[in-house]
């Protein structure tokens, strides 16, 4: 209440800062999004050709390295370019779901100094109304109006700074499981590729080319 209603955004602010944060911190723990020995298992299905639908279905629902893993499998007997375009059109998916909340956890360390200021402006607003309704004489009058600029400035900066911090902390934790999960699936694509019966697949275009020629 002292801060005036300039508070009341910056609390709202406060509160989905502090769901977003939970929400990211569960959902972007290391094991939900790279199970640990995940790539291991699959390309030792890739070896032993024990790869159906139902494999693939749960394997894609398994984790966000698991889906990056099924769609090089669900093309896997097809030329390399083609696996790494799948790869990359789910991978694009794949990490804006990762991302998922950063945006607006990131607007939220941008506008909560905003709103600290506009409650500030008001607070002195509000004071100079004061002195110029009842003069100079009323302290009292004064120090609510210097009351209100400071806990809403205070407010907005408690808000802003963990915001800001957090919103760093996950993108960079963004980044770095984006670089392990590329390089599960290159050791996957280099698994496939390096099977016979896809290089056979690969290789016939060209024998029937040179056979036309």
């Amino acid at each position: 209440m002292a801060g005036g209603w300039a508070m009341l955004p910056i609390l709202l602010c406060s509160a989905v800062a502090l769901a977003i944060i939970l929400e990211r911190f569960w959902t972007l723990r290391r094991k939900a999004v790279l199970p640990p020995g995940l790539g291991a298992e699959v390309r030792e299905w890739a070896r032993s050709r024990k790869l159906d639908p139902q494999h693939l279905a749960a394997l894609s629902q398994n984790s966000p390295l698991g889906e990056l893993l099924a769609a090089a499998l669900g093309v896997r007997n097809r030329p390399r370019e083609i696996i790494k375009e799948r790869i990359e059109d789910t991978g694009r998916h794949v990490v804006h779901r990762l991302e998922r909340f950063l945006s607006t956890l990131g607007t939220i360390a941008l506008i909560a100094p905003l709103l600290g200021l506009l409650g500030t402006v008001f607070g002195l607003i509000r004071m100079f109304l004061a002195v110029m309704v009842s003069g100079v004489g009323d302290p009292l009058k004064m120090a609510g109006g210097i009351g209100e600029a400071l806990v809403c400035t205070a407010a907005g900066l408690c808000v802003a700074i963990p915001a800001y911090v957090f919103h760093r902390y996950f993108r960079s934790r963004v980044s770095d499981l984006v670089v392990q999960m590329e390089r599960e699936v290159f050791l996957l694509t280099d698994e496939l590729t390096a099977s016979p019966d896809l290089a056979a697949a690969a290789a016939a275009p060209a024998r029937v080319a040179l056979a036309a020629g």
